[in-house]
């Protein structure tokens, strides 16, 4: 493969009124080192080729199923065809797609949950391991700056040994029925064959348990929980909360609802050690507070002129201090440090030739954590062990 050319993208979903598509292509062409060259955007095939109009793609890449997509991008010479595919469908419509990728060669990203059903993720992690194929998950807040300086923070040994977690995620959209008035995004989430067998953990849920492994490094072993639809009528959760333990007697609790009136997306991280605590909130994402007991609390900010932050952090920051990254820096975060692996990749063939990003192990832990959270609660709210999760 050459090396000194954009790596061509394939997308699976994503079309008009999609939710987190745009994001996602935003995301991927933010450092101008991936194109979008091919598609499929709806499972109605004259949709998806009307929006692949829209956004000005070749017609002769604008695909009818994403089976078509692979078996014909797969014929083109290399330097043609897409070099990786993003799949951006509901979680039921996960599998099928990801694995018609890998069988015709081609590295997956997709977004969160990993897939509809543990099976599924069985079957996943086996092909990715089998093919030695990049695949990646976008467990999109592990990649704003300053929580990447936590992780680094925490694995200098700066807070001490990790003893607490807490992670709170409260959103308020869901606290009435949207899913009865025609509402796309209520509908499918609310709906277990589309879904899943959670709503509101396997939602947003999942991105506090990652949080608290990717930042402490260490594994949640056993969850105690307990999940609640309090809107009547609804049949997934809209509402959970978790005790976890992890390894090393580090303990936590994640609190995550979808009914809290007034709260957008107003996610809060913190860890204590023996030896301090940091604290993180999506309201203000560039701050990351140092705190140590009996002394002024310290507050980090992101920019890339800030000497006292790790190489790490300055490796995932764009701009200079009191400029905001957000969200979609964040997802590009993941879309370059992906795409650079991709790109090792096709030069050296070797699944182990770099990467930071989140990738199928932490996809199929995902899968495994919630999981084991829905038959916490189902079971009356008892600590249960996490199954399959190495």
């Amino acid at each position: 493969m050459k090396t000194n050319r954009k790596l061509k993208m394939g997308m699976v979903g994503g079309g008009s009124g999609a939710f987190i598509g745009g994001i996602h292509r935003m995301a991927a062409q933010l450092d101008g080192q991936i194109e979008l060259v091919c598609g499929v955007f709806s499972s109605d095939a004259d949709k998806s080729i009307a929006f692949g109009k829209e956004i000005y793609l070749d017609e002769d890449r604008l695909y009818r199923t994403f089976d078509e997509m692979m078996a014909s991008e797969a014929r083109r010479p290399e330097e043609e065809r897409m070099d990786f595919v993003s799949i951006v469908t509901q979680n039921n419509m996960h599998f099928a797609p990801a694995m018609s990728a890998l069988d015709h060669g081609f590295p997956v990203i997709i977004d969160k949950p990993l897939c509809f059903t543990m099976d599924e993720a069985k079957q996943l992690r086996a092909k990715v391991k089998s093919t030695g194929l990049p695949f990646g998950l976008t467990y999109t807040y592990a990649y704003y700056p300053m929580l990447i300086q936590a992780k680094a923070m925490v694995k200098n040994h700066e807070i001490g040994k990790v003893r607490k977690i807490m992670v709170e995620y409260p959103q308020g959209w869901l606290s009435d029925k949207l899913e009865d008035t025609g509402q796309k995004q209520a509908a499918w989430r609310s709906d277990p064959q589309k879904a899943g067998i959670s709503n509101c953990f396997g939602d947003i849920g999942t991105h506090c348990g990652h949080l608290a492994e990717y930042i402490s490094g260490l594994k949640i072993t056993e969850v105690l929980a307990e999940l609640n639809a309090f809107v009547p009528g609804r049949t997934l959760d809209d509402d959970a909360d978790v005790f976890f333990r992890m390894e090393q007697q580090a303990q936590g609790v994640i609190s995550a609802s979808q009914v809290a009136h007034g709260d957008e997306n107003n996610l809060k991280f913190r860890i204590y050690g023996e030896e301090g605590a940091l604290e993180w909130s999506n309201t203000d994402h560039n701050t990351l507070l140092v705190k140590k007991q009996g002394a002024p609390t310290q507050i980090y900010r992101t920019g890339v002129d800030h000497s006292y932050l790790h190489e790490e952090t300055h490796l995932n920051m764009r701009t200079p201090s009191g400029h905001p990254e957000g969200y979609i820096e964040a997802f590009a975060n993941i879309y370059r440090n992906f795409s650079d692996h991709v790109r090792q990749f096709k030069v050296h063939s070797s699944p182990d030739s770099g990467g930071t990003y989140p990738n199928i192990d932490d996809g199929f832990k995902g899968m495994a954590l919630v999981a084991a959270v829905v038959a916490s609660s189902a079971d009356g709210n008892i600590w249960t062990k996490i199954k399959d999760y190495t």
